[in-house]
């Protein structure tokens, strides 16, 4: 069997720190932001939770079309965390099951009739992964601008000691 797009034990490392962050994310401060231009609280963590799903639908279909996207809400902790649960369950199946010569297919993202860019389903997913580990740091920041307990991430923290 072909390697998948992402090693499975690299994805299982990432999304466990992902969501021990979304698990601290305050209901009660969804719309809190660090500026006003930030994103809000709430939409930044329902963006992460999320995005996993994002793999799971370019493995598998051949675009995204962002024109379909509904927007972002504020949704309790809980939801937030069945979200991204699902949403890695379904990415993980996706990741075990493309491989070889299907991670070479193009894959587009579009908004509607336009195409804003086609490449090779690997290196989307790749993106995918490195695109929500981005925002997953950006989350740790506002965690701690709100005075949530930091978990580890790569190593310990202020809040956990190894």
């Amino acid at each position: 069997m072909s390697a998948p797009a992402i090693p499975l034990k690299e994805f299982d490392l990432e999304m466990a720190s992902t969501r021990r962050l979304l698990e601290r994310v305050p209901t009660d401060k969804g719309t809190w932001k660090p500026h006003e231009k930030s994103f809000a609280l709430g939409h930044l963590a329902q963006l992460v939770a999320a995005m996993p799903g994002w793999i799971a639908t370019t493995l598998r279909q051949p675009d995204i079309d962002l024109a379909r996207f509904g927007g972002y809400s504020f949704e309790p902790t809980k939801v937030l965390v069945e979200t991204f649960d699902a949403n890695v369950r379904v990415a993980r199946e996706a990741l075990a099951d493309v491989t070889g010569a299907a991670l070479d297919e193009p894959w587009s993202l579009r908004h509607g009739d336009r195409v804003l860019f086609t490449t090779p389903r690997s290196e989307t997913v790749r993106s995918h992964l490195n695109h929500l580990i981005h925002h997953r740091g950006q989350l740790t920041v506002y965690l701690r601008l709100v005075d949530v307990p930091l978990p580890s991430v790569y190593g310990p923290t202020a809040d956990e000691r190894w």
